[in-house]
């Protein structure tokens, strides 16, 4: 893997976030969020809806469209417009900025339907690790995979391990045909 890491979005009303617990995340990984904008209670709908109507209104030239599922709403929702730096150096890979923005994946519709079936999944764009280096994908279940050109990329069972393994420098885990 390579660099990974997402700007502030107005905030709905928190009364429809999810519950968030105190320790959710490492203290260095909450730290480089709220610099980012992010906040327990989080919850921009409004935006993830638009951007959930965007990703259902594009096909590519073959025919290929998004998948938009619930679990990759409520990530937009969470995190949705926040370019996240990383508070330090990595672990074992060194990491970047992350932007969540799903249409950052717009045109990789057939990408993402490729690694799906594979996976045996629908996958959703969340956004994009550094300057465009790697797109981030959300799958039915809420788990998080990288798509760069080196290979495909395991980044957590939730988008809060998946951040952790990002900002932190954690290796991930390579899909392979195995």
């Amino acid at each position: 893997m390579h660099d990974a890491t997402a700007a502030p979005s107005s905030t709905a009303s928190a009364a429809t976030a999810p519950a968030v617990s105190a320790a959710r995340f490492p203290a260095s990984v909450e730290s480089a969020l709220r610099e980012a904008g992010w906040q327990p209670g989080r919850w921009d709908i409004r935006q993830a809806e638009q951007w959930a109507d965007a990703l259902r209104e594009y096909a590519s030239p073959g025919g290929h469209q998004h998948h938009v599922f619930p679990a990759a709403v409520e990530a937009w929702a969470e995190f949705g417009g926040l370019s996240i730096t990383s508070p330090g150096l990595g672990r074992q890979t060194a990491p970047a900025e992350i932007r969540f923005d799903p249409l950052r994946g717009l045109h990789l519709a057939r990408t993402l339907a490729d690694l799906g079936r594979a996976l045996s999944t629908e996958l959703s764009p969340l956004g994009e690790e550094g300057e465009a280096q790697a797109v981030l994908a959300i799958d039915t279940e809420g788990r998080i995979y990288s798509v760069d050109h080196t290979g495909d990329w395991y980044l957590g069972p939730d988008i809060d391990r998946a951040l952790t393994t990002l900002l932190t420098g954690v290796q991930p885990i390579r899909l392979t045909s195995d």
